[in-house]
């Protein structure tokens, strides 16, 4: 058996090994998603054996009794501490990094080999330190997670604004087509979907108006999205008519007409006579009917309103995988975006951030730029955001498979629980908050440019 061991350990350091010297600069950034799914995995195996090995280890159990699911959440949470030292440390070591020259550079793509070994002794280590720690790290995790679920909103937000530009930039009539079919087939779910919440948590005979409120709310909310993104701009509304108005509206997802109604050639889109674009609305209106959703399918099983109650495991599951699924795209989307598109997550230095230079310069200064971006080639994006986004979903995981701490439900549930549902409740308000505000701030403030 001690043969057969070696022999296995030493497989898998050979194989660790092989994959670590195959990871590429280009490669990096999945090689770190992989790595924050690796962390995933081993949370949910530990979560299964907490109970069984945690109360063999004297310093956790010491001399009380406690619940299979405070072993559950001891698992989850001191695995999730491993993974945010891990992120969180190399975010501290990135900061200042602007160029490919700096040494930190290849700390950041290369040494796989001992990042592997950092993130085991870390994970390990975590299960040495004292249930106070961890019940502090438990305390901020809440927050760090809300924070992490702020900043999936701004991403989702940035998504969607990009995929609208990306389409309306083509200038091509099946492109505006094509806006305006994804656009009705997003509002149709949304609503759709949104009846169906009235039977799933609406069961006749009982009084639910809590979650009539939520799901009333989350229509009301849709409607007012596609309101607000058509609505032309003030400034330009006083200079136009209202048959003028409706025109350049049903120009952003027809074609381009050589004439409109009057008889004179308006642009194909100026932007500037209306907020906002429907598409947009419209995924965000889906986006705020799913996270209702999943709020409501939080509430406790015993719930009367809870219509669901009768398929507690598979429903269980399902918001597992889903919200493991979201978490893994949105960690993995924000690596990519990282500083890609917006000025303020992209280093001085890189090409994306909007750095002065001099409309006029000398021959000398210009051969000797040429060799000195020769010699350093700054960073497309910025490392130090790229690690902050991995620790905040350390934390954002460890919420979610311990039930946001919370040990009122059975042990057998995930994300369930009365927490569960008013975090999910208020990440689609505050969803639609900043939906709104990307929509009334260019009018509130003119003189400002937002990307």
């Amino acid at each position: 058996m001690s043969c057969l061991a070696s022999c296995c350990a030493a497989a898998t350091c050979g194989l660790c090994s092989s994959v670590a010297s195959g990871i590429s600069k280009r490669s990096a950034r999945l090689a770190y998603c992989g790595l924050f799914g690796g962390s995933l995995i081993v949370s949910w195996i530990l979560r299964e054996v907490a109970p069984t090995l945690l109360k063999k280890i004297p310093w956790i159990s010491g001399s009380h009794t406690y619940s299979t699911e405070w072993y559950q959440q001891e698992a989850v949470l001191r695995v999730s501490l491993g993974n945010f030292l891990f992120f969180a440390i190399f975010a501290l070591l990135m900061i200042g990094v602007k160029d490919q020259s700096d040494r930190r550079d290849s700390w950041h793509h290369g040494g796989w080999t001992a990042k592997m070994v950092i993130w085991v002794i870390l994970i390990i280590l975590m299960f040495f330190l004292p249930n106070s720690v961890i019940s502090i790290y438990g305390t901020l995790s809440k927050f760090g997670a809300g924070l992490f679920l702020l900043v999936q909103v701004i991403i989702l937000l940035d998504f969607t604004h990009s995929w609208n530009d990306a389409w309306v930039e083509k200038d091509e009539q099946k492109w505006y087509i094509a806006l305006l079919v994804v656009s009705i087939a997003c509002y149709l779910l949304a609503f759709t979907f949104s009846g169906i919440l009235f039977i799933w948590f609406n069961p006749s005979g009982n009084d639910c108006g809590l979650n009539i409120f939520f799901i009333v709310m989350t229509m009301i909310l849709a409607f007012s999205f596609a309101v607000l993104a058509l609505h032309p701009n003030p400034s330009a509304a006083s200079e136009e008519t209202i048959i003028d108005q409706i025109h350049v509206t049903c120009l952003m997802y027809l074609c381009y007409q050589e004439n409109d109604l009057k008889g004179n050639q308006p642009d194909k889109f100026n932007l500037t006579r209306v907020n906002g674009s429907l598409l947009p609305a419209s995924v965000i209106a889906l986006y705020c009917a799913y996270v209702c959703y999943t709020g409501l399918s939080s509430e406790p099983r015993d719930y009367a309103c809870n219509g669901l109650h009768n398929k507690s495991q598979a429903v269980s599951a399902s918001t597992l995988i889903l919200g493991m699924l979201t978490t893994v795209l949105s960690v993995l989307y924000s690596a990519v975006r990282a500083g890609s598109s917006t000025t303020f997550l992209s280093p001085p230095s890189s090409p994306k951030s909007g750095g002065n230079k001099p409309l006029l310069e000398s021959e000398d200064t210009e051969s000797g730029k040429e060799k000195k971006e020769a010699e350093a080639k700054p960073v497309s994006y910025s490392y130090t955001f790229f690690h902050l986004i991995f620790a905040l979903a350390s934390m954002y995981s460890a919420m979610l498979l311990s039930g946001w701490t919370s040990s009122s439900e059975s042990s057998e549930m995930v994300d369930v629980g009365w927490t569960s549902v008013w975090v999910r409740i208020c990440t689609e308000w505050v969803t639609a908050l900043l939906y709104v505000w990307s929509l009334l701030a260019p009018i509130f403030f003119p003189d400002r440019e937002f990307f």
